[in-house]
């Protein structure tokens, strides 16, 4: 038999321990052992549980008979803390805390060398896309990875599109629905979907970042005008995590994206998640599934349990020697993308020909381009751009430029483009 001790008796936690006593037999049955939870923690008292509840963690991590210590509080510094002493103790851990592995990743793997430590449920959810790069794609060098890992954002940006609704409304609909937060600044800032991208590039590229060394930003400032374009230009927007393996070098980011609209991933509506992988061996491979939520999330923990039971000792991240020779994160400055631009400018002889040249003389190039009417702002009107490929510094720098313009009224917008 094989006892559990379950670090966060909560929405998961809760899932874990019904669906370990639910689907006992079957489990039984692909693990060879019993497994059983022994012991939870929990602020609040759960009685509808047979196992018994402390307040304190540290019950559960000195308990001699605990096994497996499945770690789903939340948090960063006090996870870290209680998955530290785990394996201090000789305990196998199964995390789903996607924000403490984002920046303790690397110093878990030194703490823990044999001892496994699974995480599959902190990226997207039930969707097995650890195990795919961990096993299924050993064999590729990864060029790609490209995923939609936050539900609440994809909810609100398939609202949007197809209804023309604006994004404080949906927010709200959102909001009362449950899939978003009071405070949804950590959904629709980036920053879930930047912790989860950080953990795939770890077993990916080997890259050891953290959420401040790279590009995240949220899909707050996307417009009724940036919708309509992307539609009239066959595009669709979602917030996407982006690896990109370019040279030697690693483009990590998370941002608004325009898509074509007939990729496969720019069909993945509502609250569900897809990640995109390109091997060099296998090509391009997608995974596709629920991103969240109590029972997909304990699938995933649960899934580790297993294959601990089972008796895999594989290192943390998926390699036992540095990968590629050492790759690199690429800067913010040297990402390059081709970029959406909106510019709202006084509608008078001679401006477009200022924006124009102001962007020629930074070297970037035009592709499109459309003219339509501000609605917000009296005797103005927007100029829409696509460009050609250029550099993120080139890009920031031509916004910089225009604000400064007298004939151009407020914020430019910008989105990156995949192609």
């Amino acid at each position: 038999m094989v006892k559990i001790g379950i670090l966060g008796v909560g929405t998961v936690g809760g899932s874990v321990a019904k669906i370990l006593e639910k689907n006992s037999d079957i489990i039984e049955a692909r693990s060879g052992k019993k497994i059983v939870v022994a012991r939870g923690v929990s602020k609040e008292p759960r009685d509808e549980f047979s196992f018994s509840i402390t307040d304190n963690p540290m019950d559960v991590i000195n308990d001699p008979d605990i096994d497996i210590v499945v770690e789903v509080m939340g948090g960063v510094d006090f996870p870290f803390e209680m998955v530290k002493k785990a394996l201090e103790k000789g305990k196998a851990v199964v995390t789903a805390n996607k924000a403490m592995l984002a920046y303790h990743r690397y110093e878990l793997q030194e703490i823990a060398g044999d001892i496994p430590l699974m995480f599959e449920a902190s990226t997207a959810g039930g969707i097995p896309i650890i195990g795919a790069l961990r096993n299924g794609l050993s064999a590729n060098h990864i060029e790609s990875i490209m995923g939609i890992m936050n539900g609440t954002c994809n909810f609100i940006l398939t609202k949007m599109i197809g209804e023309g609704a604006q994004y404080s409304t949906v927010l709200k609909e959102a909001q009362e629905l449950g899939y978003a937060e009071a405070d949804p600044t950590f959904d629709v800032g980036g920053f879930d979907a930047a912790h989860k991208l950080l953990i795939l590039s770890s077993i990916a590229y080997g890259i050891n970042a953290k959420p401040e060394d790279i590009l995240i930003e949220g899909i707050d400032a996307i417009t009724p005008t940036d919708v309509e374009f992307a539609k009239d230009f066959e595009y669709a927007i979602k917030l996407l995590a982006i690896a990109k393996k370019v040279g030697n070098g690693v483009e990590l980011r998370v941002h608004p994206t325009m898509i074509p609209q007939n990729s496969m991933i720019a069909k993945v509506d509502g609250v569900m998640n897809a990640v995109m992988v390109r091997g060099d061996a296998v090509g391009e491979t997608l995974y596709y599934g629920a991103g969240a939520g109590g029972d997909a999330t304990a699938s995933a923990v649960i899934a580790d349990i297993i294959d601990i039971v089972r008796g895999n000792t594989n290192p943390m991240l998926g390699y036992k020697k540095p990968l590629e020779g050492g790759l690199t994160l690429l800067s913010r400055d040297e990402i390059t993308s081709h970029y959406y631009l909106r510019v709202s400018v006084e509608d008078k002889k001679g401006v477009l020909a200022e924006v124009t040249n102001l962007l020629s003389r930074l070297d970037i190039s035009i592709e499109a381009m459309m003219q339509k009417p501000d609605i917000d702002k009296d005797a103005c009107v927007e100029l829409l751009f696509v460009t050609h490929e250029c550099q993120e510094k080139s890009i920031q720098e031509a916004i910089g430029e225009l604000e400064k313009l007298s004939v151009v009224h407020g914020k430019v917008g910008m989105i990156r483009i995949e192609q």
